[in-house]
C-alpha cells in the first residue's frame, strides 16, 4: 500500500461507522486510548472505537510511514478532529496488517490526547 493509499485507510477510520471499524480492526488488536481502562484488546478494542464519532472533519499533520517488515505497515501522526463545536487534537499510532490482497486491519492503536495548543494536556 503506498502512501497516499494508507493516509486514506487511515482518515478512513476516522470518519468511520461502527459497520467499518469491525471490519478493519483485527480481532487481535491492542489500542491504548485516553479513557478508562486506557488498555482495550480484541473485541473490546473494537468496542471502544465502535461508538467514537463520525467525523466531519479530519486533518494529520506530522506523518510518518514506516515498513518494518513485508505486510507491516506503522504509521505516526498528529490529528485535528471536528464535529459541530466537538473537536479532539491527539498525537497517534497505529499498526497495519496485511490479511491477504488489498486486505489490512489495524493491530495497534495508540493517542495520546492533546489539548488546544496541540500539546499535551
Amino acid at each position: 500500500m503506498d502512501d497516499n493509499r494508507v493516509w486514506s485507510f487511515e482518515e478512513s477510520l476516522w470518519r468511520a461507522s461502527d459497520e467499518r471499524y469491525r471490519e478493519r480492526v483485527d480481532p487481535e488488536c491492542i489500542m491504548a486510548l485516553s479513557r478508562a481502562p486506557h488498555l482495550f484488546s480484541g473485541r473490546d478494542a473494537v468496542e471502544a472505537v465502535s461508538n467514537t464519532p463520525e467525523w466531519d472533519e479530519v486533518s494529520f499533520s506530522d506523518q510518518t510511514v514506516s515498513r518494518p517488515e513485508e505486510g507491516l505497515i506503522v504509521v505516526g501522526y498528529r490529528v485535528m478532529a471536528e464535529k459541530g463545536d466537538t473537536r479532539f487534537s491527539a498525537a497517534c499510532t497505529s499498526v497495519y496488517r496485511r490479511k491477504g490482497h488489498e486486505d489490512w486491519t489495524v493491530v495497534q492503536h495508540a493517542q495520546v490526547v492533546l489539548g488546544p495548543d496541540g500539546n499535551n494536556r
